[in-house]
């Protein structure tokens, strides 16, 4: 073989392991980065979605910078303030002593005197109960249709109605439970002096807490 001919060769030679060199030097990406980035880059965008609608905290009344308090309050053993109000006759005079837990998206205010004892909305909302649902009229359904200020007096009847945890003015227990709003219920009664016994009507969601005394605090 020729010696040019040779250091031709050498030459190619040397220029393709110069290539294989560069080539095997390049960063190769693990496979599926990309949609484990995409995945990624995903929840943040949902994450910051989140925050930017989420509406803010509510403020607690009477504290720095919140709502001022309007509503009777009593404060319970562990620091946390539960608003009332009461209607009917004097506690101290009466006969019948009823607390009444509010529904989901209500109040103390919506208790059930203030609903009932007005005769036409008594009338709509027993008629409506009936028509949807005949069982719906109860000897209760019907007391309440009859009901009136006067009616109330004469029975000596006695009302509390309460906001539950987070509502209204009472303050927020994030770790409440059924057993815990029992409590409360009944250091409501305590703290208003009800007496040993007293009864207890459950609106809508509020039936549930009724549920929950029955088994929490069936002695009183």
């Amino acid at each position: 073989m020729a010696p040019g001919s040779s250091r031709k060769i050498y030459a190619a030679s040397a220029r393709s392991h110069t290539r294989r060199a560069k080539q095997s030097s390049g960063l190769t990406l693990p496979s599926g980065i990309f949609p484990a980035v995409l995945l990624v880059l995903l929840a943040g965008l949902v994450s910051w979605g989140y925050q930017a609608v989420r509406p803010p905290l509510p403020k607690i009344c009477g504290s720095s910078d919140g709502p001022p308090v309007t509503a009777s309050r009593i404060q319970l053993r562990d620091g946390r303030h539960l608003a009332y109000q009461e209607r009917g006759v004097s506690k101290d005079v009466a006969k019948i002593k009823v607390v009444f837990i509010h529904g989901l998206d209500v109040c103390r205010l919506d208790d059930v005197i203030a609903i009932y004892t007005s005769p036409v909305c008594a009338f709509i909302c027993c008629f409506g109960l009936s028509f949807v649902m005949p069982s719906a009229i109860t000897i209760f359904n019907i007391l309440m249709m009859l009901s009136s200020q006067e009616l109330v007096e004469e029975l000596g009847m006695y009302f509390v109605s309460y906001d539950r945890p987070g509502y209204g003015e009472s303050d927020p227990h994030p770790s409440r439970t059924v057993k815990s709003q029992a409590l409360d219920i009944e250091e409501l009664a305590d703290q208003l002096g009800l007496g040993p016994k007293f009864y207890l009507i459950g609106y809508s969601l509020g039936g549930q807490l009724g549920w929950g005394c029955l088994k929490y605090i069936p002695h009183r």
